[in-house]
């Protein structure tokens, strides 16, 4: 696209082509760059020259349609260690030299890339160096999301220029704020300390739906009993994690190239993952999601909608924030948002809100979802919208799901 502003030089009025970005290039700032570099070398009218500069920024933010403003991020940590086993475990903790439920290198390796595709994504948004202005990031207090997002950071902010402070060593440190498990009320999930979920969620555990599903796996959880050193008793009482333990322990073990027991075939690694992705879809969701939301994934929600609020209304210079959390923080946000699909978040998924400013001044809101290794993020549609959402029409939209207040509704 090309400008035309009017120069006058020596009494003489005339046109001189500009050539500016491309539009997907375009930001606010290059604009104002790029009308600054064509003043005169001689005397002009500058009342003159400012006006039709001023018409022709109008003009062009009109062409570029939309401007990202802010982005808000949650991912789940990378590859771990397993966060148990079972009784008949031929790997025990010691088969892994950090222990349980630690980052392994591959996890390591995975945030990086996610940190590196973040850079890429959002470079024109974000400055080439670390700022504390622009950024905050967020952790459960959790080694490995607490190492999940410094191995992120070390590939979104490698330092450059003045912040080099080792040659030998490209990486900076960049702050990853916390707080105690015990006090966290934003993250982790499900949040236990809850009455009312307590009740939800025996509830759905006693709906036909469930029961129905438990009934249809039974020789699955005989099977299991028979080879896990727990019975069937233990394994149908979700609350324990002992079914899930078993899984993760062999899923990890197989990423990690370790032999896994005869009994342990694709089909019950397969039967046994669909049982536990439906458990927890039931947690969040099946019976009462709404009223589940409220007391779960809506506090997050409406987390996230005062932080973007703020930035649509210029009370912060943050452009982004990020939290590093778990799968469960993620089934638990889009189960709120009524877009769970029933796939489990892969490590390292990472799910974005970005904020945009439209040509007509207002703001609209975009979310979408990468989920598996290098994958292109998928736009997500919340239901009742289009992909690009009037900030407005997604507050209306996501009300039912807000908590007035938590404390008070929990304990009803």
């Amino acid at each position: 696209m090309r400008c035309w502003p009017v120069i006058r030089e020596t009494g003489v009025a005339f046109l001189m082509p500009v050539a500016l970005p491309e539009k997907s290039a375009i930001s606010h700032t290059a604009i104002k760059r790029n009308m600054a570099a064509i003043s005169p070398v001689h005397g002009f009218s500058r009342l003159g020259f400012s006006f039709l500069s001023l018409f022709c920024v109008l003009l062009l933010q009109s062409a570029i349609g939309q401007q990202l403003k802010f982005v808000l991020l949650v991912m789940r940590h990378g590859d771990r260690t397993p966060i148990s086993t079972y009784p008949n475990d031929p790997h025990k903790e010691d088969t892994w030299k950090q222990g349980y439920g630690q980052l392994t290198r591959l996890g390591m390796k995975q945030q990086f890339r996610l940190g590196k595709f973040i850079r890429k994504t959002y470079s024109s948004l974000l400055s080439a160096e670390y700022l504390p202005k622009e950024i905050y990031i967020r952790s459960t207090d959790f080694d490995r999301t607490i190492m999940s997002a410094q191995a992120n950071l070390a590939g979104l902010f490698p330092p450059n220029g003045w912040q080099i402070w080792n040659h030998k060593i490209h990486w900076q440190p960049v702050p990853v704020h916390t707080v105690p498990l015990k006090d966290e009320k934003l993250l982790h999930f499900p949040l236990r300390d809850c009455k009312r979920f307590k009740i939800l969620l025996k509830e759905t555990m006693g709906a036909k739906e469930v029961q129905d599903k438990v009934k249809s796996n039974m020789k699955l959880f005989a099977t299991l009993a028979g080879h896990t050193g727990y019975d069937v008793k233990t394994l149908l009482d979700f609350n324990n994690n002992k079914l899930y333990n078993i899984y993760d322990a062999l899923h990890v073990q197989k990423i990690h190239g370790l032999n896994l027991p005869s009994w342990a075939t694709t089909d019950i690694m397969q039967q046994t993952g669909k049982v536990l992705m439906y458990g927890l879809t039931a947690m969040f969701g099946v019976h009462g999601r709404e009223e589940k939301s409220r007391l779960q994934g809506g506090v997050l929600v409406k987390d996230i909608l005062e932080k973007i609020s703020e930035a649509a209304q210029s009370a912060t210079k943050r452009k982004m924030i990020m939290y590093s959390a778990h799968d469960t923080t993620i089934v638990a946000l889009l189960s709120a948002l009524n877009v769970f699909n029933g796939m489990p978040p892969s490590y390292a998924a990472c799910y974005f809100f970005e904020l945009y400013q439209e040509s007509d001044g207002g703001y609209t809101i975009k979310m979408k979802f990468r989920n598996g290794r290098d994958k292109e993020p998928a736009p997500v549609i919340l239901p009742g919208c289009t992909e690009a959402c009037p900030l407005e029409k997604f507050k209306q939209l996501v009300a039912p799901i807000i908590p007035d207040n938590w404390e008070d509704e929990c304990n009803k």
